[in-house]
């Protein structure tokens, strides 16, 4: 008798022991992010640097994180699978038409959330490619047109300091090592602009100015969520606390619904 209650209590031992523990049980994801990468060259640096962070951000937020570097897997099935598009600085040429037009409804119609950097307004006729018109419309109805290649640092102020993209953030702040791309127009007319660069602040100093220069904006014409930054050049851009709490704020209000 006394060695079957020793092996029952062995036996509830064991499963004191061994249960899964329920709150280190894996809850599902808030939702799912789909990133499109551009890989190598000069954004290299920048990519990496961004994922590495957006690794850890989606690991605290309890988000799930898909990286892909061509456009080749996208339809409209695919994309319904993710509540974000994150185009870490692919440009917007060398898509499948399969891809552009998936992106297009996905946008359109506001089936998920998008989030913007950098290439992403590289819009004309590059490697071959024709430029996407609708894509161009996108982004204010421009066309890229110059760029500081050797890099400046500038000062971006905040215009709507009461979008939640731009929550916690001062007035303005400082962005280093960045591209500060022209257009041949301003997208002001098209597009909410959340924030601008001074232009007079660039270090060194560049006489490649458009004027007026949005660097952050919203398409409110659209029915789903998106936000663009033209910042997103050098992984220098990863110590600026500024710099990454507007690349959180801007998943997760993509990812909630209503109205750009």
């Amino acid at each position: 008798m006394m060695k079957f209650k020793t092996i029952q209590l062995l036996i509830l031992f064991s499963l004191v022991i061994f249960a899964p523990d329920a709150a280190a049980i894996s809850k599902p994801p808030k939702f799912k992010i789909l990133v499109l990468t551009e890989r190598g060259g000069g954004h290299e640096g920048f990519v990496a640097a961004a994922l590495n962070w957006l690794h850890n951000f989606a690991e605290k937020q309890n988000l799930e994180v898909t990286v892909i570097h061509q456009t080749n897997e996208i339809n409209e099935v695919y994309l319904s699978n993710y509540k974000v598009f994150l185009q870490l600085n692919y440009p917007p040429y060398a898509w499948t038409d399969e891809a552009k037009a998936a992106f297009e409804k996905y946008i359109e119609e506001g089936r998920g959330g998008w989030v913007g950097f950098h290439h992403a307004t590289l819009l004309g006729e590059f490697d071959g490619y024709p430029m996407w018109n609708w894509f161009s419309n996108f982004m204010g109805g421009i066309r890229f047109k110059n760029y500081i290649a050797e890099r400046a640092s500038g000062i971006v102020h905040v215009e709507d300091r009461k979008h939640p993209v731009m929550k916690g953030l001062p007035a303005f702040f400082s962005i280093p090592d960045d591209e500060w791309y022209t257009f041949d127009k301003n997208p002001r007319p098209q597009v909410k602009v959340l924030a601008n660069v001074d232009e007079g602040s660039y270090s060194p100093v560049s006489t490649i100015k458009m004027g007026d220069h949005p660097v952050i904006w919203i398409n409110q014409k659209m029915k789903a969520r998106n936000v663009y930054f033209l910042i997103g050049h050098h992984a220098n851009l990863l110590n600026s606390k500024e710099f990454k709490l507007m690349f959180g704020n801007a998943i997760l209000w993509a990812a909630t619904e209503g109205k750009p």
